[in-house]
C-alpha cells in the first residue's frame, strides 16, 4: 500500500468516525449495591434513536478534577484519555435522556472510579451507540445469559422481545440483592445465580444451561460476559446443539486477570 493509498484510508477512517459528544450527568445513584446508573440529558442525545438500546458505545472518562476545557482540549490535542467500552441501557430521546449502568468495582478501575463519584454537571466522552445486539426476533425460543458486565445488553434484550415470546434467562450476579426489575415478556422464565467473588471461574452459567431440556424449534441467543464462560457456552452451542451462528449473539466482554485494552488485544489474536 503506497502513501497516498494509506493516507486516504486514513481520511476516509477519520470522516465515519465522528469525535466523542460531550454527556452530562443528571443523576447518578446505585441500581443495587453492585450496579451504579448514571442518568446523562442534554441536547446531545436527542439525534440518537430509541432503538439503540443495547448497542455498544465508547466513553472517554475525564481525570479527577478535569475541567471540561482541559477535557475537551485532550480529546482533541491528546493525550487521548482512558476509554472503556459500555452499553446503552435505556434511550429516551423525546426527553433528551439516556441510562448507562456501570458495574460498581469501586476504585479498581476508571470507568467505576468516575460513575461511583459522579454527580450532576459531570461530564465525560461518547461514542455510539452501535445497533442493537439483537436486532430480529424471529426464533420460537429464546436464551439470554449474562453476568453483572453483560446484563443491561441481555436486559434490553429482554425487553425489546415481542410480548409473546417464550425462553430462560440466566443471570449471574454479584449478591442476591443485585437483581433487577426487567420488562420481559410473561413466558420468559428467570434464574438469577449469585456468584460473590467474579474474580474467581465459575460454572454456574455453563452448568445450568447445559442441564436444559432443550426446546424443538428455532432458538436465538443473548449471551455475553466473562470469556472463560463465553468460550464454554459457544462450543455447547455451535458445535453440540448446532445453532446457526447468525442465530447467536455470544460475545466475551471481560476476562479474569485482564484489563479492557489487554482483554481486547487478546480477542482480536483469536479472530
Amino acid at each position: 500500500m503506497d502513501m497516498l493509498t494509506k493516507l486516504g484510508t486514513s481520511l476516509r477512517k477519520a470522516v465515519a468516525r465522528p469525535g466523542p459528544r460531550i454527556l452530562t450527568v443528571k443523576a447518578a445513584w446505585s441500581l443495587t449495591p453492585n450496579m451504579i446508573r448514571v442518568t446523562f440529558a442534554g441536547p446531545e442525545l436527542s439525534d440518537i434513536p430509541e432503538d439503540r438500546a443495547g448497542g455498544n458505545c465508547k466513553l472517554s472518562l475525564p481525570d479527577p478534577g478535569e475541567s471540561r476545557e482541559a477535557f475537551l482540549r485532550r480529546l482533541q490535542e491528546g493525550p487521548s484519555p482512558a476509554r472503556r467500552t459500555y452499553t446503552v441501557r435505556h434511550i429516551r430521546a423525546s426527553a433528551g435522556e439516556m441510562d448507562i449502568d456501570f458495574v460498581d468495582h469501586g476504585d479498581t478501575g476508571p470507568a467505576s472510579r468516575w460513575a461511583s463519584q459522579a454527580k450532576p454537571g459531570d461530564f465525560l466522552g461518547f461514542q455510539g451507540p452501535s445497533p442493537a445486539k439483537v436486532a430480529h426476533f424471529e426464533a420460537d425460543w429464546y436464551l439470554v445469559a449474562a453476568d453483572p458486565s453483560a446484563l443491561p445488553v441481555a436486559a434490553a434484550a429482554l425487553e425489546a422481545m415481542p410480548r409473546d415470546a417464550k425462553g430462560i434467562a440466566v443471570f449471574e450476579i454479584t449478591a442476591a440483592e443485585d437483581r433487577q426489575e426487567i420488562d420481559a415478556p410473561p413466558g420468559i422464565a428467570f434464574h438469577w445465580l449469585v456468584h460473590p467473588d467474579p474474580a474467581t471461574p465459575s460454572t454456574q452459567q455453563a452448568d445450568l444451561i447445559r442441564s436444559l431440556d432443550w426446546p424443538e424449534g428455532r432458538v436465538q441467543t443473548c449471551i455475553a460476559g466473562e470469556s472463560g464462560v463465553i468460550r464454554d457456552l459457544r462450543a455447547f452451542l455451535h458445535q453440540e446443539k448446532a445453532i446457526p451462528r447468525s442465530d447467536t449473539y455470544i460475545s466475551g466482554y471481560w476476562k479474569i486477570g485482564l484489563v479492557e485494552d489487554e482483554h481486547q488485544k487478546v480477542k482480536r489474536s483469536e479472530a
